[in-house]
């Protein structure tokens, strides 16, 4: 599902692209005049047979960068800045005639520079789909056949209750999966909102990874986040325009925090990887239940609380710490997930509504994340989807 800033973001790159493509088209002038074609007014000097191939050449680069900005596609970029340039050399040719196209050029090189910055080899975007790929196709080889009764012997009551109602039982082992949401976030209580879509990938096992891609905008301005969780430590990365450095976190505090965040996503969306990931279970009561989870040598403690339906409805940990703005430093917070609706995909019933909450002691706190997931899919192990066809194939966040 599309939100209403994809939505306008859709309809900027369509305007962007046809004005493009008209910018080359334009250049077909040029051609005509240097074949002898016809008459061509708009040029008064003269353009040779040479040159008419430049601004045929030209015109094919501008009208095609256009066109392919229109339908989307990500590499656009590389073909609108050779456009730029060729179209540039021939205007100089004629400039006393064609000299504002000059400022299209702009407009053209200005919106490939972004287009590198932001889906480039070096853009953040990038960085997730080459994790992402890697992590899905070297995802942890796990137990054969499907979850079954048995498997659940050492899960305390309410989550074996709860992986039962997700429907694991008589699926495959869960290794991983790729999750596409959307929302908003914020910093703070009297903070706006900001929002965003992304995608997530995490995998198990005894090197577990955790990949989050976010597009999101701040006051107009495009936002790229990149959190990754891989070996022994986590960081943190946000670029304004795809471009500026606005955060560039790491260190022991993001990890113990990202290892929190880690055992969160097992809970709430893979409730079936419960069967095989080593955590350490406490009973409180009939619908909550402790868990001691460690990775990468932290160790963090979480507190389940399940619902009459044994779906379950909040994750609390003092364990997680709230990060500053710029990602340096870090507060002692409450951290829970209070979570909302289920949805079914691809056979396995998990949570598609949640918020994310920050509480001092003795205040009531308040909610600084709201998403929705649209599309969860699972991983068998060693590359395999088990669900929604090969990694490949996996619609990574643009």
């Amino acid at each position: 599902m599309s939100t209403p800033r994809a939505a306008w973001r859709c309809h900027v790159r369509r305007v962007l692209g046809a004005f493009v493509m008209m910018h080359g088209l334009i250049h077909v002038l040029g051609v005509v005049k240097g074949f002898g074609w016809a008459h061509v007014a708009q040029l008064s000097e003269p353009v040779g047979v040479g040159v008419a191939f430049g601004w045929l050449a030209a015109a094919v680069l501008v009208t095609g960068a256009g066109l392919l900005l229109v339908i989307g596609v990500r590499w656009w970029w590389a073909v609108g800045l050779v456009a730029a340039v060729v179209s540039q050399l021939v205007i100089v040719t004629s400039w006393r005639d064609a000299r504002m196209g000059t400022v299209a050029n702009v407009v053209l090189a200005f919106a490939a520079l972004h287009g590198l910055a932001a889906e480039g080899p070096l853009g953040l975007r990038a960085g997730y789909r080459r994790s992402a790929l890697r992590a899905v196709a070297d995802a942890p080889s796990v137990a054969p056949g499907v979850i079954t009764i048995a498997d659940l012997a050492r899960l305390p009551g309410p989550v074996a209750a709860y992986v039962v109602a997700s429907g694991a039982v008589g699926q495959p082992h869960v290794a991983g999966f790729v999750a596409r949401i959307r929302g908003r976030i914020r910093g703070g209580p009297d903070e706006p909102w900001m929002t965003f879509v992304g995608e997530q990938t995490n995998t198990f096992g005894s090197a577990p990874r955790r990949l989050f891609c976010m597009d999101a905008t701040r006051g107009g301005i495009p936002i790229d986040v990149f959190h990754s969780y891989v070996g022994p430590s986590a960081r943190m990365r946000v670029r304004a325009m795809s471009i500026a450095p606005m955060v560039d976190a790491s260190g022991s505090m993001l990890t113990r925090a990202e290892t929190v965040t880690l055992f969160n996503d097992l809970c709430v969306f893979a409730p079936g990887a419960l069967v095989d990931v080593p955590v350490e279970w406490s009973a409180i009561d009939a619908h909550r239940v402790g868990a001691t989870y460690t990775n990468a040598g932290h160790t963090v403690r979480a507190e389940l609380v399940f619902a009459e339906n044994d779906q379950l409805v909040d994750f609390v940990s003092d364990d997680r710490q709230q990060a500053a703005p710029d990602g340096a430093s870090f507060a002692p917070r409450r951290w829970s997930t209070p979570v909302g609706d289920v949805h079914d995909f691809h056979g396995h019933r998990v949570v598609s509504e949640g918020r994310a909450r920050w509480q001092d002691p003795g205040t009531d706190g308040f909610d600084y994340l709201e998403l929705h997931v649209d599309d969860v899919r699972y991983l068998e192990g060693q590359g395999r989807a088990a669900t929604g066809g090969h990694p490949d194939a996996l619609a990574l966040v643009r």
